[in-house]
């Protein structure tokens, strides 16, 4: 071989080994690169970052955790917009993976038809659903495992996904948490079931029902009944419910005091005028009955929170159709029906509920420091305003005498975080106001031991009738067998309550996500403002309508009886002069639909120049500008 020919030979096998070598080191970049996830969340809500709660449940896990996603991602009957959702719930997933270090893993599944995924999507409890009529069967749920503990979502629905971090993190707390959290429940009412007092002589009393508010609640919780005269709660208690807490002793209230501020979550329901105790006493008079008001005021007052319990809040936009007195149908503006508009929905707890009922509630005021947050989770429109609860009781025309709006929204429950003060600075109350010199002196031990301060979470309503069950349940009979039926969100809202203070103090700050789905704002707002015009227009129509008729029925009062059938000139003039009316403003409705359309099309045309023209321009311009400043740099 010559000389050129051996130089040209190494030329070429040079190039070749390079190329190679420049495509292991392309490969080896992919592999890297492939299992770094370094992103940027540029979402206007943070969808795709976990909140602060979630981050800490996750670096606290002690055990690992497997979550498989089975989704039936093959099936080209799958709509796009549910792959889109599942493709976002598994870049979720993913953020729980490295949150987590090495404690989380994720499996996806495809349960195709007569596969082993399917039936183990079967096994843990994931049922599909059928596309249509005849349409193939989907999979879409979670199921979360830890060693021998599972917990299952048995289906990711994309209406809920405001709910998907809160309900994925709750999920992995239960199943690495899965002893049943203790709820005590303190209650001047048999909300647990009792024996109520004796009615009458020799006979034994019947045995009162639990409400159907608490019943559900024991199937995922250890409700344990708390004496109205405890002295101190037991530590296996990790939630506190008071409902209805009427006279308690002074020593029950400061063992509250204190088990606020070891970290104990409360939660507190009282009311200005409770239904259920007024129809626990039928036989006094409304003018010797016991006040069936309740209120902790010293342990308000040292939380920041004001509370009037002798007034009611009367809404005009929340009135309850009621039947009242003498069997007469009226709008009682004390029953509130609470909407969306009426409900915090950027709170997890009440991000999903409907329709709530509260009547005769009380209100809260903000008064807390720079300690505690008050943050409303209900309340009243600015169409709302405060009147005595004795009047109320008689509603109708006594209630509007007195009813007078205060021109802002009334919070009717909240939640309080933060730490939180003592209302015993002076410690444990004694029974006896003589107490002797050795009773001061224990006195004196009990304020150094007692606690002062605490962080804590408490959640405040100001209505207790809405867990009863005339106010949330409806009984029904499906073939013979009794049940019951919620009528409203009421017992959601206290489930989701319990949910998050009886579980990891966590779980309370997780927040409401956004949703993934983007609405087109400008178009929405072409719609809405030809929309109004529409049923502007629509409004003169019926106007003129109503106008024409009455013209017509005048002029028929004035013919004669023998007459009455025939149309006159002035009649005939009249209806030829709405039925041109008449299209004329038909004519403009069409005008109207067609600039609507217009409008939105010319948005769609900018809308592509934007995308499919400008956008590549303007990164064009950009290449050419930076070539020339290289060139000018040389």
């Amino acid at each position: 071989m010559s000389f050129t020919g051996s130089k040209s030979f190494w030329k070429a096998s040079g190039g070749i080994a390079g190329i190679l070598i420049l495509l292991a080191i392309l490969i080896a970049v992919n592999v890297i690169v492939s299992n770094l996830r370094a992103r940027v969340d540029l979402t206007e809500e943070n969808l795709y970052t976990l909140s602060d709660g979630t981050r800490n449940i996750m670096k606290q896990l002690e055990r690992k955790v497997t979550l498989k996603l089975f989704f039936s991602s093959s099936d080209p009957a799958v709509p796009m917009q549910l792959k889109s959702y599942a493709d976002q719930v598994t870049d979720l997933l993913q953020e729980y993976r490295k949150a987590s270090g090495s404690k989380i893993k994720v499996e996806k599944y495809d349960p195709k038809p007569d596969s082993d995924a399917e039936e183990w999507a079967q096994k843990y409890g994931i049922q599909g659903q059928q596309l249509g009529l005849m349409g193939p069967i989907i999979y879409f749920g979670l199921v979360v495992v830890a060693g021998d503990a599972e917990q299952l979502v048995p289906a990711l629905d994309p209406r809920t996904q405001q709910m998907l971090e809160y309900n994925l993190t709750r999920t992995i707390y239960r199943v690495t948490h899965p002893k049943k959290p203790v709820i005590g429940v303190l209650s001047s009412l048999p909300v647990l079931g009792q024996a109520p007092p004796m009615m009458m002589p020799g006979q034994p009393p019947p045995q009162a029902k639990a409400w159907m508010s608490f019943t559900d609640l024991r199937k995922d919780y250890d409700m344990r009944e708390v004496d109205p005269n405890v002295e101190s709660i037991s530590d296996d208690i990790s939630a506190l419910v008071l409902v209805h807490p009427k006279q308690l002793a002074p020593k029950t209230r400061f063992a509250i005091d204190q088990f606020v501020l070891k970290g104990g979550r409360l939660m507190v329901f009282v009311d200005p005028l409770c239904i259920a105790d007024l129809e626990s006493q039928p036989q006094a008079s409304p003018y010797q009955r016991p006040s069936s008001s309740s209120d902790l005021p010293e342990m308000f007052r040292a939380w920041g929170v004001g509370y009037n319990a002798a007034d009611v809040v009367a809404d005009m936009s929340a009135a309850t159709r009621v039947r009242g007195a003498g069997n007469r149908v009226e709008d009682s503006l004390v029953w509130l029906s609470l909407g969306r508009s009426h409900i915090n929905r950027d709170d997890i707890l009440t991000t999903q509920l409907e329709n709530v009922l509260l009547p005769f509630a009380g209100s809260f005021t903000d008064m807390t420091g720079d300690d505690v947050t008050f943050t409303p989770l209900m309340h009243s429109s600015a169409e709302s305003g405060n009147v005595n609860a004795m009047i109320a009781q008689y509603g109708g025309d006594a209630l509007r005498r007195q009813f007078r709006k205060g021109g802002v929204a009334l919070p009717l429950a909240v939640r309080l975080t933060g730490t939180f003060k003592t209302a015993f600075p002076e410690g444990a109350p004694k029974e006896a106001a003589n107490a002797e010199e050795s009773q001061e002196e224990e006195a004196a031990k009990e304020v150094a031991t007692s606690l002062q301060s605490g962080e804590s979470a408490i959640i405040l309503v100001a209505d207790v009738d809405m867990l009863g069950d005339r106010f949330c349940v409806q009984e029904i009979n499906f073939f013979g067998m009794r049940g019951h039926q919620p009528i409203n969100d009421n017992l959601n809202f206290l489930a989701n309550a319990i949910e998050q203070i009886g579980g990891s103090s966590d779980l309370i700050g997780i927040r409401s996500r956004g949703t993934f789905n983007r609405p087109f704002d400008r178009v929405l707002a072409l719609e809405q403002k030809a929309r109004d015009a529409w049923q502007t227009r629509e409004q003169e129509l019926t106007s003129s309508l109503q106008e024409t008729q009455q013209q017509l029925r005048e002029m028929q009062n004035q013919k004669e009886s023998s007459q009455r059938f025939i149309l006159s000139p002035q009649q005939q003039a009249a209806i030829a002069q709405f039925r041109s009316r008449e299209l004329e403003i038909k004519k403009e409705l069409k005008g109207v639909r067609k600039n609507l359309r217009r409008d939105i099309e010319m948005l769609g045309i900018r809308v592509k120049a934007i995308n499919i023209a400008l956008m590549p321009l303007l990164v064009a311009l950009g290449g050419v500008g930076y070539g020339l400043a290289r060139r000018r740099k040389r």
